[in-house]
Formats: structure tokens, sequence, C-alpha cells
């Protein structure tokens, strides 16, 4: 009878106390009071697309994560954003190479070049190493401070703050990366004088654009894609 008692009180005390921590593709009610939003429901591909504006199979929602390999080079979610936190969690594949693109314009690819150019990637790769093509790189042009990535095969969380000029990457609690774009006026340039690829001055370059998550050749799988907006910057 004890035991009993026992497990009906745990039982109403499971329904009256409001969930801390959230389950998979899911938000708690806190988190929907402070304006996260959900991307991805765990079950369908209801909010992506493919570069070119077509509907994604129902094959890249797998063991409810989405996985973007294989596609024509990324997933991408259906409407441009501005100003907010983007979280997510993500999984690799062994020799895995993803990212996920921030304010990019699949749709619109520049001429000769392919759809990389046209945004931001937060580099996600097999790598031990903190250099400008690992993970937590904003690549090729920010190194991160560490490479704050668990081994193959466990989950990782990932959040970016992308606002106005700056975008500041963490991986699994640890910011890793930043960059202040209004200081990066030059074609090819970082701030200290050393080049990089990408033909563009981002200090212009759009601040309000598509997410995407990228396939280049490997298995990688994303969940609990939530965005919180936040307010605009002062101009």
């Amino acid at each position: 009878m004890i035991r009993h008692s026992l497990l009906i009180l745990a039982l109403v005390a499971s329904a009256v106390v409001p969930r801390l921590v959230a389950a998979d593709n899911d938000l708690t009610p806190a988190e929907k009071a402070a304006g996260w939003e959900l991307l991805f429901d765990g079950r369908t591909t209801t909010g992506w697309m493919s570069p070119k504006g077509k509907p994604l199979s129902q094959s890249h929602v797998q063991d409810g994560a989405l996985n973007p390999h294989p596609c024509d080079y990324m997933l991408v979610y259906e409407k441009p954003l501005a100003d907010y936190e983007l979280a997510l969690e993500f999984k690799i594949s062994p020799k895995c190479n993803s990212g996920i693109f921030l304010r990019t314009f699949p749709l619109e690819p520049r001429p000769g070049k392919d759809v990389g150019f046209n945004g931001l990637e937060i580099a996600i790769d097999d790598t031990a190493t903190a250099d400008f093509h690992d993970t937590g790189a904003i690549y090729d042009l920010v190194k991160p401070s560490e490479n704050a990535m668990k081994p193959v095969g466990e989950w990782n969380q990932a959040l970016i703050t992308s606002r106005g000029p700056k975008l500041e990457v963490a991986i699994n609690g640890r910011t890793v990366s930043r960059i202040d774009f209004d200081q990066w006026p030059e074609m090819n340039r970082r701030p200290d004088g050393s080049m990089h690829k990408f033909d563009v001055a981002y200090k212009d370059h759009p601040r309000k654009g598509y997410i995407g998550l990228q396939d280049h050749g490997s298995d990688c799988w994303y969940r609990t894609i939530k965005l919180r907006p936040l307010p605009a910057t002062a101009k």
C-alpha cells in the first residue's frame, strides 16, 4: 500500500512540475515563453527545401533527425531570417564534412560560384584541430579558440547568435568563435591582413538570409533545431 501511494504521488508530481529539459525536437514551457520556435518537427521535412526551392524527400528524416546527405549541397529553411539565436544538436559520422550556413541566398547563386560563396558557414568536421576549417570555425574567416566537439557518434550542442554585424558561435557550452563584420571592409582579406578565399567585403554582406545544413559527402544528423528572434540592432 505504501509503495502504491508513493507511485501515485510521483505521478501527480510529474504532472504538475513543469519540464526543465525538453525532449528531442520539443520545447519546454519556459523556452516557449522566452520566444523560442522549433524549425524541425522531428518527423517530416516541413519547413525545409532544396537550394532550388524544391520539396525534400522524406528520406532526409532519420530517427528524429535531419540528415542533409545526400542532397544538392544543403537543406534550406524556408524563409530568410535576421537577428536571432539558433540552437541545435548535431552528430557526425567518420570523416564527416558538413556545416551550418547562415545569411545565405541559395536561390540566387553568384555567376561562376558555388552556393557556398553566397553566405557564411559554421564548419562541422571530423577533426581534432582548431583551424579555419575545423568545427566551430567561421569557415575560412575565423579559427575557433578550441575544438570543443565530442567524439564521432555523440550528440553535440551548438548555439549561434547572429545579430547585426556580429556573429558568435558556441559548441557544447563553450564560446569558440566571434566576428564583427564591420571590421571586414576588404575582399579576400582578414582584418589582420592575412588572406581568405572569399571575394566578399563582409562589411557589406547581407545581415539577413537563409539557414542551411550542408551536405559535403558525409552523413551528419541535426535535431532539436530551434530559433529565438532577437530585436533588430540600431542602424
